[in-house]
């Protein structure tokens, strides 16, 4: 007689086990919270190890809010809208275009391994479950990649300012996942052209910046 608990494919299941177990409530493991409201919980084989080859994340999000650019290195992903409506973005790294998916209640979006994309509630509140084939997926933020590079990389690879990019990125400190992170006051850099605080009167003369340089009229 079979003893219950034994599933042939699951590697970490012996028969003589027993049922190994099945339940777990994901509000008790936390992926990563922003505020009440803008929060993932996480179920992968560490919370229940009977759970080979897959995880799931329970996904909330409020409009304002967006799950940042990242990819998974070895999993793919299945996106299920539960209530709300999402705008799925991802850049498939073959054809070079971006492909913007806005799902509602009941749809769901694929996203193969690797792919680079992100998540924009188009509903005041959203609700995802999410899907990985690998029941220790990985990720990989975008907002690790940025803070970690170089801005001098930046400049020598795209011929932009690193003193500028190192400005922009500074409010970046430490991985975001579901953002905006904390808010700051606008860069000093930062200027509209010809806009009244961009003009200054110097020795009776007026003094306007264009493109970061200043003109006496």
């Amino acid at each position: 007689m079979t003893k219950s608990g034994f599933v042939p494919d699951n590697t970490n299941i012996k028969k003589t086990s027993g049922t190994p177990n099945l339940f777990f409530d994901t509000r008790d493991n936390v992926f990563f919270e922003r505020d009440p409201d803008n929060i993932a919980y996480e179920v992968t084989s560490t919370q229940m190890p009977a759970m080979v080859g897959g995880a799931f994340v329970d996904l909330y999000l409020t409009k304002g809010h967006i799950r940042e650019p990242h990819w998974h290195p070895n999993a793919w992903e299945l996106d299920v809208v539960v209530s709300g409506e999402a705008i799925i973005s991802i850049v498939d790294p073959d054809t070079k275009k971006l492909h913007n998916y806005r799902a509602k209640q009941g749809q769901v979006v694929f996203i193969p391994m690797a792919w680079w994309h992100w998540i924009t509630p188009a509903s005041e509140k959203l609700h995802l479950h999410l899907f990985f084939n690998n029941d220790q997926f990985e990720t990989a933020e975008g907002s690790d990649t940025l803070r970690l590079t170089p801005p001098e990389v930046f400049q020598m690879a795209y011929g932009v300012d690193s003193s500028k990019i190192a400005d922009t990125l500074s409010p970046i400190k430490e991985s975001v996942v579901i953002g905006p992170p904390a808010k700051r006051e606008p860069s000093k850099h930062i200027t509209n052209y010809l806009n009244p605080d961009s003009t200054k009167r110097k020795n009776d003369k007026i003094s306007i910046n264009i493109n970061h340089k200043s003109i006496d009229i």
